[in-house]
């Protein structure tokens, strides 16, 4: 065995350079083997045939990208007064309400070479791709100038830097810094990006001469989501079908969410073997988007009523109170995760809040808790969501709405994240406060009006359903209450022994 060691230490060195080689060997055919990830070119009146007229509840957004398009097709008119293009538009906003459709429809009405790239695709596990990628999709686009470049979601990218350990991403961004505004950019060229996530992205990216126009693209108000359904009910019949209603019933929900909701309608129309849609299909379309799809679980005896009164107290709070929408219709059908659901109906949009709102809210959460506690003695996990809801909103209350109610918690403004002891303690004594006078409030109602709450649970427990024709006739004798500023509840009476 002498002469084998003898010759393995000989050879010891050559064997190393050729394992070197074939590592190398290896890792450069990894990397030719990579996808090489070009720009989609999309060529106008071809595949993307979206107008102006296919948007809808989103008008302010759209104007803003229609003078964009108006510079590119006739930039005279601007250039002859000094105007220059911006240079990039940055469309921001929750997810669902039209983003990626407006540039959709910008690359159908421009007539320019529209060039679309997700930001997800420039990063890579090698240092230095997504920076090629860069250069090499502003290439192109220099190349069909003048063109429109799209990257949807930014924030794959644009992140605050100096949080990216590997560099990669930061070598990205540094590169997309440099091609829209650095030495070498031209202005013949309109980047358009979307994001759902502004507050996270690099400063350098929101300066003016980067993206020059930052488009806040908001859920629809209730004329636009008539306009939403307008367009997503186009090519679908319809019979005595009322969208006025549905806009309003479909408060907060966005473009994408309409056009599921249109979908839906016509798949259970679908289902029924109908020639054409009708009001009910829109009905349970809503109640398949906002509460999930109808479970099979089945419940005890003892736990339907627990889940009728449950929703009774939800119910009869949102029946009272001023500062909460009225409900539409209230169920005991087990939908997704929820064992049963109240539904509202708005009688406007509203984007103001007051203290006495919130609290009116937080009661109406809190009264399927109550009730439980008023009829069986006792709470159960199936208020959980609503304590998560309480939760946030007294949190909201007095860390971002200076909502407290004590001179101690005013004061506690100037530490507004708690970061002492002190202000964490009255934080939460607050908070404690505000979720303890809408779980009184709620005592107060159900308790006052018990025989009510009652006629409600059995009701439903018979119909397992309740829509507001039934609402109006169990509830017909009952006044709304209001708030007085020492907020105190008191019956919209003129009997003044009707106090609470």
């Amino acid at each position: 065995m002498q002469w084998l060691q003898t010759w393995a230490y000989d050879w010891q060195a050559v064997f190393a350079i050729a394992f070197m080689f074939v590592f190398a060997g290896f890792f450069w055919r990894m990397v030719k083997m990579m996808p090489k990830t070009k720009p989609q070119q999309i060529k106008p009146d071809v595949k993307h045939a979206i107008g102006w007229g296919e948007i809808a509840g989103a008008d302010h957004a759209k104007a803003e990208l229609q003078e964009v398009v108006q510079f590119l097709k006739d930039p005279k008119a601007f250039t002859r007064l000094g105007a220059k293009a911006p240079k990039g538009v940055l469309l921001h906003g929750p997810p669902g309400t039209g983003k990626t459709l407006l540039a959709k429809a910008v690359a159908h009405e421009s007539g320019a070479e529209f060039f679309a790239q997700s930001a997800s695709s420039f990063v890579e596990m090698f240092a230095g791709l997504g920076a090629a990628r860069i250069r090499r999709l502003f290439r192109e686009a220099r190349k069909h100038a003048p063109a429109i470049i799209f990257i949807d979601e930014l924030d794959a990218v644009g992140g605050r830097r100096g949080s990216d350990f590997s560099g990669e991403r930061e070598q990205t961004l540094n590169q997309l810094l440099v091609e829209m505004d650095g030495f070498n950019s031209t202005g013949d060229i309109v980047v358009m990006a979307a994001s759902n996530l502004l507050e996270k992205l690099d400063p350098a990216l929101l300066r003016p001469g980067r993206f020059d126009r930052q488009v806040f693209v908001s859920p629809p108000d209730v004329g636009g989501r008539r306009e939403i359904l307008d367009v997503h009910t186009r090519n679908k019949p319809l019979r005595d079908v009322d969208l006025d209603l549905i806009a309003r019933q479909t408060s907060g929900l966005t473009g994408a969410d309409l056009a599921n909701l249109a979908n839906e309608a016509a798949i259970r129309c679908a289902r029924r073997n109908g020639v054409a849609l009708v009001q009910n299909d829109f009905e349970e379309a809503i109640e398949r988007v906002v509460a999930g799809v109808e479970s099979s679980r089945a419940l005890t005896e003892h736990e339907k009523r627990i889940v009728a009164w449950h929703e009774a107290g939800h119910a009869l709070c949102g029946e009272l109170l001023p500062g909460v929408d009225k409900p539409h219709k209230i169920s005991i059908v087990p939908r997704g995760s929820a064992l049963g659901f109240a539904m509202s109906l708005p009688e406007e949009d509203r984007y103001l809040k007051t203290r006495e709102d919130l609290i009116d809210y937080m009661t109406v959460c809190l009264g399927g808790r109550v009730a439980e506690q008023l009829v069986f003695g006792a709470v159960t996990t199936g208020a959980s969501n609503d304590l998560q809801k309480v939760a946030e909103i007294t949190h909201a209350m007095v860390h971002q709405y200076a909502m407290a109610a004590s001179a101690a918690g005013q004061r506690a403004l100037i530490d507004p994240h708690g970061s002492s002891e002190i202000s964490r303690r009255i934080h939460d004594e607050e908070q404690r406060e505000l979720a303890y006078e809408a779980e009184s409030a709620a005592r107060e109602l159900l308790t006052r009006y018990r025989s009510k709450l009652d006629e409600l649970a059995t009701t439903l427990l018979e119909h397992e359903v309740l829509d507001r024709a039934d609402l109006d006739r169990i509830l017909a004798d009952v006044p709304r209450v209001e708030r007085s500023p020492t907020v105190a509840l008191r019956v919209a009476a003129t009997d003044p022994g009707d106090q609470l």
